[in-house]
């Protein structure tokens, strides 16, 4: 009695050729082609669940190379040699980089929902502002009715801090000494009125500011009053709208009136 043995390349023999794959799928979309020809609805639904399908496939990328990644291995498992197969350690360290890169990717979606989801909620909470008056870095003030509101930012305390309000034309219109102030915002109310007790017309007033620490004198951060208009969702957080002063981060925001 003889025994049929098969030799190290009757198992490749077996699987069918790209050319016959290639061919029937090629004969499988041809009738497709005519049955959705001969029937409009029908291609019509076909076409709308193949582009849902593609849009799923584009949802689940990492799955989906996954998928890919193991079919292949098995493809080449069933494929291999069997006088020479492959070595487990080559299958471990491949299953165990694609481990990896899956770990990987499943992280950072799931930060990546986490930062939207913070950013989401940031951007609500700060709906509350809207309407109210906010400081934020800037040098000018607006002078309306003999009233103007602006701030100062002082990083340390000062023994004595100095205000100067300038008109238009970079005159100094008036001077303000603040005296000692501890680090943080100190609020700036200005009642329009000049160095000569005389009023000033309403309009735009740039500000600048000197604080004295022991015998150094550096620049303080003046602050600019706005009405917080809208809030959006942004990069790296919620952006408020703060009319002409511009569009500001929620981090900006020194202080709320």
């Amino acid at each position: 009695m003889v025994n049929n043995v098969q030799g190290p390349g009757s198992v490749g023999a077996a699987l069918p050729s790209a050319n016959s794959v290639s061919a029937v799928q090629g004969a499988n979309k041809m009738a497709a082609a005519q049955a959705g020809a001969a029937n409009p609805a029908q291609g019509a639904n076909k076409t709308a669940a193949g582009q849902a399908a593609a849009a799923a496939d584009a949802a689940s990328g990492g799955a989906n190379t996954q998928d890919r990644f193991l079919k292949l291995l098995v493809t080449q498992m069933k494929n291999q040699d069997p006088l020479n197969p492959m070595d487990n350690a080559q299958v471990t360290s491949q299953m165990a980089q694609l481990s990896t890169v899956s770990g990987i990717d499943k992280v950072n979606s799931t930060l990546k929902a986490l930062s939207d989801s913070m950013s989401a909620g940031q951007a609500m909470s700060a709906t509350s502002m809207i309407g109210r008056g906010a400081l934020v870095p800037g040098s000018t003030m607006d002078l309306s009715k003999g009233q103007a509101v602006g701030g100062l930012d002082l990083a340390q305390g000062a023994d004595s801090v100095k205000v100067l309000i300038k008109d238009g034309a970079n005159n100094v219109v008036r001077t303000m000494q603040m005296g000692a102030q501890k680090p943080g915002v100190v609020p700036l109310a200005w009642d329009g009125m000049d160095d000569a007790g005389k009023e000033l017309a309403d309009g735009t007033y740039k500000i600048s500011a000197e604080a004295v620490a022991g015998d150094k004198t550096s620049a303080a951060t003046t602050l600019s009053f706005g009405m917080v208009s809208g809030v959006a969702p942004g990069t790296g957080g919620a952006k408020l709208d703060v009319g002409k002063l511009g569009i500001f981060n929620l981090s900006d925001v020194k202080q709320v009136l």
